[in-house]
């Protein structure tokens, strides 16, 4: 960490206009060592992510800057310190999580009341304000749209819900399918049978279930049927019942399949969509089915629509900050496309 001024000459700075300073006092000096991190790498990401000040001595923590980010830095180093007391352990993830979470600019969150799901390998918790409200969605509505860009855990979080639910009791199975079109790919070029032609487009699926319970588990589900992975061409027909039915992917569905999917709720099943549109592969023409569903039955009671976006990014920083760039490139060309265009 780059040498920094000592606590007193941060309260001084306190007298100028706009500007606090804070000292923490930490009564556990052998869980420092923990929050700090290694070389102090979490205070440094601290300072990076708030634009604040921070100077150690002893069990004590300055904080000096702008009011409103020495309250939320204070916010952070607070909440990481209680998770250590509480026995967990704190890693870099969970550092750019509570940064999230106690962001100045975006809406704050009471973190001991942030939503988690219990699943048999673990606490799931939300890890920014979007994924907060995916996940009180997920626990309280019966059709959920997650729509966001890669990396804000819709399908992640959607198959923990719907593995705790399993576990609970709740429902009777897991349905899980995607449809099998990805960056132009045709099924019939690739080689092997059905399952091996459409089983890379269904592990990330695969993952997220080993990720939430042991592998002899998953498999023992799956051949007993209580667990269901499948393309989305399986679902034509049937009505699905007391389950827990995921169609990841959605952006590369056609309007018939997603109407398709949405007609096989059953009595007690809950449904979650996820997509990304900014990342369609469908054929040039085809109409996007989780657009087109959006704008017809988002506000229908019973349905509930999250929006994430780079904020919930939760994989490495510069997958939001790609994100955004690519956000940001993408409302430039529309608003030129706009501009040339006449009457718009």
């Amino acid at each position: 960490m780059t040498q920094l001024a000592p606590p007193e000459s941060a309260t001084r700075a306190a007298a100028d206009t706009g500007s606090r300073a804070v000292t923490l006092t930490f009564a556990d000096n052998a869980l420092l060592p923990l929050l700090f991190g290694d070389h102090d790498r979490h205070l440094v990401r601290l300072e990076q992510a708030f634009g604040v000040r921070l100077s150690c001595r002893g069990n004590r923590v300055a904080i000096s800057g702008e009011a409103e980010r020495v309250e939320a830095a204070q916010m952070t180093l607070t909440a990481l310190y209680r998770r250590l007391e509480e026995g967990q352990a704190i890693d870099g993830g969970d550092v750019e999580a509570a940064i999230r979470m106690c962001d100045a600019e975006a809406p704050r969150l009471p973190l001991a009341d942030l939503p988690a799901i219990r699943t048999r390998r673990g606490m799931i918790a939300a890890r920014s304000p979007g994924q907060a409200a995916y996940m009180e969605a997920l626990a309280r509505s019966e059709l959920v749209f997650g729509v966001g860009p890669a990396g804000t855990g819709k399908t992640y979080l959607a198959v923990a819900q719907a593995v705790a639910m399993l576990q609970a009791g709740r429902v009777d199975r897991i349905v899980l399918t995607r449809p099998a079109v990805e960056a132009g790919e045709k099924l019939g070029f690739l080689p092997g049978d059905l399952k091996e032609k459409v089983d890379p487009y269904l592990r990330p699926i695969y993952d997220a279930l080993h990720d939430m319970m042991p592998g002899e588990q998953v498999l023992r589900r799956m051949n007993s049927g209580e667990i269901e992975v499948a393309p989305l061409a399986f679902m034509r027909g049937r009505t699905l019942s007391h389950a827990y039915a995921i169609l990841d992917e959605a952006q590369n569905t056609s309007p018939v399949q997603i109407k398709m999917f949405l007609t096989r709720m059953g009595e007690g099943t809950r449904m979650v969509v996820t997509g990304d549109l900014s990342q369609i592969d469908l054929p040039t023409g085809m109409k996007c089915g989780l657009h087109e569903a959006l704008a017809t039955i988002e506000g229908v009671q019973g349905v509930t629509v999250c929006r994430l976006d780079q904020r919930d990014v939760v994989r490495h920083p510069l997958v939001a900050r790609i994100v955004a760039a690519y956000e940001r490139r993408d409302t430039e060309i529309a608003a030129a496309r706009r501009a040339e265009t006449p009457g718009t």
